[in-house]
């Protein structure tokens, strides 16, 4: 599981041990990094594409996307579910997502 915040350029806020194991990174060097550069600028405008339906809808489930580790290994995830993150007022704070990662290309 991991999550970004609602900035203009959204940075990862969390991300579970299993999520910094697929992405090569340590909790220090993910939190804060932009979470655009989880994909590759070949795959941002579907995953772009995903997070503004979600962002309208609410949530979305069954994505599959190609994404990018630190030391550039590309993996797939799969049976993708994102939802907003609201906070107490009602007011979107983020997006979350969990996701199950599948061979390399």
């Amino acid at each position: 599981m991991l999550a970004h915040d609602a900035s203009a350029d959204p940075r990862f806020v969390y991300a579970n041990a299993a999520t910094l194991r697929c992405f090569g990174y340590s909790a220090e060097e993910f939190i804060g990094l932009p979470s655009r550069l989880s994909a590759e600028a070949p795959n941002r405008e579907e995953r772009d594409a995903l997070l503004q339906r979600v962002t309208r809808d609410g949530c979305a489930t069954g994505y599959r996307g190609l994404r990018i580790a630190k030391d550039g290994t590309r993996f797939w995830i799969e049976d993708v579910a994102v939802w907003n993150l609201i906070d107490a007022d009602g007011i979107r704070i983020g997006q979350a997502a969990t996701y199950r990662q599948i061979a390399a290309p």
